[in-house]
């Protein structure tokens, strides 16, 4: 698929991720460094994870590339797959995990921004869930406090109207406190998150 001038997405399911393991752990170190993450890039952690995503054979990842340069990814897989902090609110809900796939964050380099590939981020991975054939809800997390945030950029624009209007619906009762390490911490600690989920079914 093309989207402008030079600029391609790809999508590539499980073991298929493994030949972009690296250069994946990479970029989204470059880009989680900055607001809102602010997380102290780490290639271990990325690249253990990235090794557990490709793994998965129902996992997906969609990749941007500027000719043969990666500059963006958005990665997905199973919420059973994930972390145990991103599967306890749905357990302390008694929702079946096995139902939920889980939409990783989306990594693109700022001078591609603002071009639609958010669009291609959504579109493909939620036409790989559909294709699946197994799973009823799609689930993602985010910070709360993007819209009131003091150390928030000038130019950051929150995605929440955007998440809106693809169908997803916030719920703020469903949060989640993933453990990393942020730029200036002397140790990693727990950040606050909530989900969004779009019902498929």
């Amino acid at each position: 698929m093309m989207l402008m001038t030079d600029i391609h997405v790809r999508s590539f399911t499980g073991s298929g991720l493994k030949p972009y393991i690296h250069s994946v752990a990479k970029l989204r170190m470059e880009v989680f460094k900055d607001y809102p993450c602010f997380e102290e890039p780490d290639l271990e952690r990325e690249t253990q994870y990235m090794r557990k995503i490709a793994s998965n054979k129902e996992s997906i990842g969609v990749l941007i590339f500027d000719n043969t340069t990666l500059v963006g990814v958005a990665l997905g897989c199973p919420l059973s797959v994930e972390e145990t902090a991103l599967k306890r609110p749905f357990k302390d809900a008694h929702k079946d995990i096995d139902t939920y796939f889980f939409f990783g964050d989306s990594a693109l380099l700022k001078q591609y921004r603002g071009r639609g590939i958010g669009h291609h981020f959504f579109d493909a991975r939620e036409a790989h869930v559909i294709h699946l054939k197994k799973y009823k809800h799609i689930c993602f997390c985010a910070p709360d406090s993007q819209e009131f945030d003091p150390r928030k950029p000038k130019d950051f624009i929150p995605l929440f109207d955007f998440w809106r209007k693809r169908g997803y619906i916030h719920h703020p009762e469903m949060k989640c406190y993933p453990v990393w390490k942020a730029t200036g911490e002397a140790h990693p600690t727990e950040k606050e998150l909530s989900f969004w989920i779009k019902d498929l079914h």
